[in-house]
Formats: C-alpha cells, structure tokens, sequence
C-alpha cells in the first residue's frame, strides 16, 4: 500500500475509509478535479469525491477524545474512518471519523454530563499507574542489588528509576528487563557505569565518535562491574 493508490481497507471489513490525498486526481463519477489534501472514497479502486460518494453531509471529527469518538461512533448510523498516509512511517494513520453532524452533539452533551465522573476515574488510573510504577522499580533495583551486590543502593535505586522511565525506549522498558533478564539488567548496569563512572561524556564531546570514546573507557567499565559483581563498591 502506497500513498499514490490507496487501498480501500484498513483492516477492517465493516469500516468506510476516507482517504486524505497527496497527489491531485479527479472523481471517476462527476469528474471534478481533486487537488492535494482532498478527501476521496475507493469504490471499485476507483476515487470518489465526497459528494459521489454520499459523504459530502457527514462532518469530521478529530481524533484525540476517545470519549467523545467512541460516543460520536454509535450515535451516526453512517460513518467513515479518515486516514492519511505517513511517510515516515510508511502507513496509512487515522485522522478522525465523519460521522452525522448530531451525533456529534449528542455526544457532546454525553461528555459534559459526566466529565467529572470521568475526570475522578483518570485520576484514579494515574494514582494506581504510579504505584505500580514505584513497586516496578523497586523490584528492578531489587534485582540489580542481588546481582551486582556491590553496587551502591542509591545508584541501584537511580539505575533502575532511569531506565524504567514510562513511554522511553530505554533497555529496562523492554520485555527483557521486565522480566528480570540478567542480561538486559547488565546492560542498563554498563549504560549507568559508562556515563557516570568514566569519562565517556566527555571523550564523546571532545571526539565526536561514539565507538572511539566507548574503546576508551571499556577497561574501566569492565573494573567496575567486576567490583559490583564481587560485592565490593
């Protein structure tokens, strides 16, 4: 699937898909031109404007409330799935729905009626994630401190705050470190060792090489670790 001819799915068979264009093209129905940023429907792989395509009377809404979606959703008995195609990533990424302009304020009225309510559940859903959150990473610092004993429980505690930090890429994120894989928790071990025990950041701003300044320091890393691993600061 490409940017330049959309297919008409998005992996779900009952959904309508409205595609925001890149490129200029002409409805196949009424033939009026369709300039870049226009919205088109495939029917029979060929494009539809949105009046062709009995759309035109639908009216869009952004995605970014779930809430308001999700309500907006079964109140319109006509609805479609807007999409745009995303470069970077290679794949169509939803925009929004179209759906009928009073099922919009009839989901909006739900909304207010009971933000608060909902407002009072987030709240509650972010005092737990924190908990659970706090209780991660103290068994994570936990299981640093069983397998390098002589690391200091401070930096245990930093090691595993830092690396346990929600919505990063970091390694102690991965599958590997909630599971308590020795090797992934090294790693994290190696990554805190390497930028506060040695001079790498330094070596790194002085040199501009990564694997040059990482050379450097090896040694002196594999001297700490050593000392951790033997029970001794």
């Amino acid at each position: 699937m490409n940017e330049t001819q959309p297919e008409g799915s998005t992996g779900k068979t009952d959904e309508i898909v409205v595609f925001i264009i890149r490129r200029d093209t002409k409805c196949a129905e009424c033939g009026e031109e369709l300039g870049k940023g226009r919205w088109i429907r495939l029917e029979n792989n060929q494009p539809l404007c949105m009046s062709c395509a009995d759309l035109a009377h639908l009216e869009f809404l952004p995605s970014g409330n779930t809430a308001l979606t999700r309500r907006a959703t079964k109140h319109s008995p006509l609805r479609a799935v807007v999409v745009q195609w995303a470069r970077a990533r290679k794949r169509y990424e939803r925009q929004g729905i179209l759906v009928r302009p009073d099922a919009i304020e009839r989901a909006e009225t739900e909304c207010l009626a009971d933000e608060e309510r909902r407002a009072r559940q987030r709240e509650r859903a972010a005092v737990r994630r924190q908990v659970e959150d706090r209780e991660y990473q103290a068994a994570v610092a936990a299981k640093l401190r069983e397998i390098f004993p002589g690391c200091p429980q401070p930096e245990a505690g930093r090691i595993a705050a830092w690396t346990c930090q929600k919505y990063s890429e970091r390694v102690g994120r991965s599958a590997a470190a909630k599971e308590f894989d020795p090797r992934a928790l090294r790693l994290a071990v190696i990554a805190h060792i390497r930028h506060e025990h040695t001079r790498y950041d330094e070596l790194l701003m002085k040199h501009g090489d990564r694997q040059l300044a990482r050379a450097e320091v090896s040694a002196e890393i594999g001297r700490v670790l050593s000392r951790w691993e033997a029970g001794k600061p």
